[in-house]
């Protein structure tokens, strides 16, 4: 029992982190110390069917919980106390950093594993200077090319589920499909074109569904593989999403009482983060 409740409290956090942009899911998974556990659960689910259904529900649940739950009181947050809120989760990422830096320990300081690290973490920071433009992708006439865009669109949508630190909706606002997704997704309540929505949303469910394992896998081999080095590409890509998370703080105003606020909630975050991570 008390495996199954930590589980969904990483789950929560987890969750959380989906609903605040730019920062990754798959970022807290790592610094949660779960991400390993959700890849091999994915990429193997029937071979220890029992284990990875417990792991799937208990994290899946906490994650739904946070999205249902805390949506509107980040959002909240974010709009009203923007510099406090941010710093928590900065602190969120950076508490479960010890955690990743023990799976490189030494090896990080050689010149491979050091190149890794670079490339990874300028990659990422290049994605801050792309415009993400004001492309919309128009569902109206859908050809068989458009469906199978779709489906393509959704395994990049599972790709920035799975690799830490990218942001999905970032990447799906560059290739003009985020508007469109949402507002499908909001409009299946409106019956009159339900049968119309479904056939955009599955071919792009379906994507997501297909990418997600196959990534998985993906990376299940380059960490059974290749460790250090993908622990350091990790590394990399999670250095890199902290700052590109905090940029924006910058040019905003602050007072005095926002920076104790900060400092507070960012040593709870950490705290929290730290005592998860070694669990």
């Amino acid at each position: 029992m008390k495996d199954k409740i930590i589980l969904m409290i990483k789950g929560f956090f987890i969750g959380v982190a989906n609903v605040i942009p730019g920062v990754s899911g798959g970022t807290l998974a790592i610094t949660m110390g779960i991400y390993e556990q959700l890849i091999k659960a994915v990429s193997h689910f029937f071979s220890d069917l029992k284990e990875n259904i417990k792991l799937v529900i208990s994290v899946g649940l906490g994650a739904g919980l946070a999205i249902l739950l805390m949506s509107k009181i980040i959002g909240y947050s974010l709009e009203h106390y923007p510099i406090p809120t941010t710093i928590f989760f900065i602190e969120l990422i950076l508490g479960g950093m010890p955690v990743i830096f023990k799976k490189v320990k030494n090896h990080y300081k050689s010149i491979p594993n050091l190149l890794i690290f670079l490339i990874t973490f300028i990659i990422v920071i290049s994605l801050s200077f792309l415009d993400s433009g004001d492309r919309v992708v128009n569902f109206n006439n859908l050809n068989i090319i458009g469906y199978i865009i779709l489906f393509l669109v959704g395994m990049i949508s599972a790709a920035t589920m799975v690799i830490p630190g990218i942001s999905g909706s970032f990447i799906l606002m560059l290739l003009g499909y985020y508007k469109p997704i949402i507002d499908t997704i909001s409009d299946l309540t409106n019956f009159d074109n339900l049968v119309n929505n479904i056939l955009i949303l599955f071919p792009f469910g379906m994507g997501i569904l297909i990418g997600i394992v196959l990534i998985s896998k993906i990376i299940e081999y380059l960490l059974k593989k290749h460790e250090i080095k993908t622990y350091c590409a990790i590394i990399g890509i999670v250095l890199a999403s902290i700052i590109l998370i905090f940029k924006p703080l910058l040019s905003l105003p602050y007072d005095f009482i926002q920076i104790v606020i900060s400092l507070i909630l960012g040593i709870i975050g950490y705290f929290i983060a730290y005592k998860l991570g070694d669990e």
